[in-house]
């Protein structure tokens, strides 16, 4: 008899014993029962004898060898990210798969007898298509120096390349990941969002396909189909694809010679998920870069603080791209001070007016403000009756529809109403929309400028698979004039055409609660102004601001992100924030607030319990008083979380996994579910 230890995808610790017949080696998959369910799971280990009575051990039901086994490499990344995040190891492989390698349903049944893999390899293949070669743009000093230095790169080097917006950071990535590939190695090139890649796909077909062969180019992310996602997947682990392009789940894919890792625009929050395993793909990239023993690049016009404070201190070495690629300049921002300026529907004279000079000329403007919908709220002018959501603490936000089905809706919860044709407190009629969104925007637009062609892109128009892709498409196309846009349009996005960005709204970032706001403000507005004059010059980017002096646009009119950096990093290290210290936050969720208070009431005390192992680390550890978050109650559920911060990444570790074993026992008790999220990006 063979005792096999198997990790499944549920909120336990395990492994799990299991017998088998026959040898099973560590990372096949299996089929097992668990309770009255069907699991599949995956051998981690095997054992000399199970660690309960051998008679109460269930045999597994099939053994799926339709892929080799996981390699050790790969077990020992989920592993890690198991341990750093505070996770059963079954939540994180299990979760990192395709979807059809992990459901039972798909090997069960006359149809399903054969599995995925085998249905997989009968579809009718791929054509091949006979993609144009791309010649490559003549590199300019600093993308030749920075190329160079790469190519001569050994071992583990992690490299930040920081170069501003325009200069040519994408063109560097082909050519260090063409040397690679001619070494017959792989890389991996992940970016933070789905809309990126199309552009960028099309990109390294035209410029990689004839160096590896056709479908040795393959895309991973949460928008592909199941069938899609799977054969991704297998290309990667099977080593037919070469070269990879996803979001951050593709961190997860099985690449057993990697030879290169690159994270674009790796400051981005995306990298970051935000439920289940709250892993940062960036750090996990750099993990398994060190492991493999390989360089990683880490790219942005505006890097993370935490990468910027590595590479000043030289744990990572900095490679400078400080002028444009093309003969263009960096675009000219301006301020334009709303507290003297004369607003109508959010626009001033000064921007209306630079909208109209670059439609005479021919040229594109983009008019930013991250916020959809009409507007944030409806408010009633007579008893100041305000639009809320009645399942959370929260404002319903006005949607605008044609055919006037108009609808308020909850960006929290999804609630949805019809818009009342009275006030529902006093019966007054003179309901009136506050604030801004795009579509308010863009109907001011197309009053002052009927003539023009003005194209809104933001969460509500690219809700269709492909939408998204085509008013991307219509842009770079030229059939847009003026294009309103939220942060989907900030980043990444070559427009050949575009001259103007002007900026409505900024200073709402201002005032956030959470200390990172300033880095993201910084940030946001920094690459979004990126897009203006990347071809032609020329380009202009106007700020509306009731603060024109506040350093972040100051240091955004001179283009300084190292002064805003070095600014930024003494406060953080002033106050004692992240570089310079490390967190992580418990948050509970009851029907009750009082209910998630006492939960983590309970669960701090439990720190400073002499007799608990977590009284071991309460010098070295600070636990805040729990607090309700900004947004107390989403979909009827109250909400509170609880900061616990360390001076020493292994002191907060040490804390955590102790602290960990004795919080689910805890919250049964107090009938609470709850999250433990390490390094947490918003506070």
């Amino acid at each position: 008899m063979h005792w096999l230890n198997v990790v499944l995808d549920v909120p336990l610790p395990g492994p799990f014993d299991y017998r088998s017949e026959i040898p099973v080696p560590v990372g096949t998959r299996v089929i097992v029962s668990f309770g009255r369910r069907q699991l599949i799971g995956v051998v981690v280990g095997h054992a000399d004898a199970p660690g309960v009575a051998p008679e109460t051990v269930r045999a597994v039901e099939r053994i799926l060898d339709d892929l080799p086994p996981f390699s050790a490499q790969w077990l020992k990344l989920t592993r890690f990210a198991a341990d750093y995040y505070q996770r059963p190891w079954g939540e994180v492989i299990l979760p990192a798969l395709p979807p059809a390698l992990r459901k039972p349903s798909a090997y069960v049944g006359a149809r399903s007898a054969s599995g995925p893999i085998a249905r997989l390899d009968k579809r009718r293949a791929r054509p091949v298509v006979d993609v144009a070669a791309d010649v490559a743009p003549e590199l300019n000093e600093q993308q030749a120096l920075a190329v160079a230095t790469l190519r001569d790169l050994e071992g583990f080097s992690p490299v930040l390349l920081h170069g501003v917006t325009g200069s040519g950071k994408t063109e560097v990535y082909m050519h260090a990941a063409a040397d690679i590939l001619a070494r017959g190695r792989q890389v991996l090139l992940l970016v933070p969002e789905i809309n990126l890649t199309p552009q960028l796909e099309a990109s390294l077909r035209r410029r990689l396909e004839h160096v590896v062969g056709p479908h040795a180019v393959a895309v991973m992310h949460s928008g592909l189909s199941d069938g899609e996602r799977l054969a991704s997947w297998v290309g990667a682990q099977r080593g037919d694809v070469r070269m990879l392009l996803g979001t951050r789940m593709a961190i997860f894919a099985p690449m057993a010679d990697l030879g290169l890792i690159v994270v674009d625009e790796e400051h981005e929050a995306s990298y970051k998920q935000q439920d289940g395993l709250r892993y940062s793909a960036r750090d996990l990239a750099v993990w398994r870069a060190h492991e493999a023993g390989i360089p990683i690049i880490l790219g942005s016009a505006t890097p993370s603080l935490e990468t910027w404070q590595h590479a000043e201190r030289g744990r990572y070495r900095r490679l400078t791209l400080q002028a444009r690629a093309r003969a263009s300049t960096l675009p000219t921002v301006r301020l334009v001070d709303t507290r003297r300026a004369s607003l109508k529907q959010g626009f001033s004279d000064q921007l209306i007016t630079a909208i109209g000079k670059r439609l005479e000329a021919g040229e594109q403007s983009l008019v930013f403000i991250n916020r959809r919908g009409y507007s944030p709220v409806l408010q009633c002018t007579h008893c100041a009756w305000v639009s809320s959501c009645p399942r959370c603490t929260a404002y319903t936000v006005l949607h605008r529809f044609s055919g006037g089905s108009h609808r308020l809706q909850c960006h929290h919860c999804g609630f949805q109403s019809r818009v009342p044709r009275a006030c529902p407190e006093c019966g007054d009629q003179d309901l009136q929309p506050m604030g801004r969104g795009t579509q308010r925007v863009e109907e001011h637009l197309a009053e002052i400028f009927p003539d023009a062609r003005i194209s809104r892109i933001d969460a509500d128009t690219t809700r269709r698979k492909g939408s998204a892709q085509a008013l991307f498409d219509q842009v770079h196309a030229g059939d847009v004039d003026i294009l309103v846009g939220t942060q989907m349009v900030a980043k990444g996005h070559d427009f050949a055409r575009l001259g103007l960005v002007g900026v409505l709204n900024a200073d709402a970032m201002l005032f956030a609660h959470d200390f990172r706001a300033p880095e993201r403000l910084f940030a946001q507005l920094m690459q979004v102004g990126g897009r203006a004059g990347r071809h032609a010059g020329n380009g202009e980017v106007l700020i509306q601001t009731g603060y024109p002096d506040q350093f972040i646009y100051q240091a955004l009119v001179r283009h300084d992100y190292v002064g805003f950096a070095r600014h930024a990093l003494k406060e953080r290290e002033e106050t004692g924030l992240p570089p310079f210290a490390f967190q992580a936050l418990l948050t509970a969720e009851a029907r009750e607030l009082q209910q998630a208070i006492g939960f983590l009431q309970q669960a701090r005390a439990l720190a400073s319990t002499p007799e608990h192992v977590c009284g071991t680390y309460g010098d070295h550890i600070t636990l805040y008083d729990p607090v309700p978050l900004r947004v107390v109650r989403v979909a009827n559920v109250e909400r509170a979380q609880l900061l616990i911060e360390a001076q020493h990444r292994p002191a907060l570790q040490a804390f955590l996994t102790a602290w960990n074993d004795a919080l689910p026992a805890l919250a049964s008790t107090c009938r609470v579910r709850w999250q433990l999220e390490v390094d947490p990006l918003e506070i």
